[in-house]
């Protein structure tokens, strides 16, 4: 066996790794103290004290402002590689520029878009964490006011 593959060395990696966490988890849980307590033990939620069950709902506010946080921080992520790329002064001299001048609408087209999307989510009103105040129900215009005396 004088030289391994490249699945070798990347089952190797994989196994050391895997060693490696394990190894830290079993050293972490011999040295640290163990000392549980009624308030260490109590269930909590973004440091609130939880009141109701598990099953109460909540508001939909929190589910858009976070599902508009994934997509916006997904899409940045493609703007990475771009900029390491332009970071570089060495590659922007060797290119063409015509090349360069392609890939920078492009990604001012796809900033835009993101700028665009902001914008629409923030008119929207789906970035304000503040409660919405329901409007109140004249019930008195939606019920015939035979009905209505005979209730009251």
């Amino acid at each position: 066996m004088d030289e391994i593959s490249g699945f070798g060395v990347v089952l190797l990696f994989f196994v050391g790794g895997v060693a490696f966490i394990l190894f830290t988890l079993l050293v972490g849980k011999i040295l640290r103290p163990h000392r549980p307590n009624k308030e260490k033990l109590t269930i909590y939620e973004s440091g609130e004290e939880p009141t109701g069950t598990a099953w109460s709902q909540f508001n939909i506010r929190f589910y858009v402002v976070a599902l508009v946080f994934l997509l916006f921080e997904a899409e940045l992520v493609f703007l990475f590689p771009w900029a390491v790329v332009f970071g570089k002064e060495d590659l922007v001299k060797e290119t063409d520029g015509l090349w360069m001048s392609f890939t920078m609408i492009e990604t001012f087209i796809f900033i835009g878009i993101l700028i665009l999307g902001l914008a629409y989510v923030w008119a929207n009103g789906m970035l304000g964490w503040e409660k919405s105040r329901p409007k109140p129900i004249n019930f008195k215009s939606k019920i015939p006011s035979s009905a209505y005396s005979k209730f009251n």
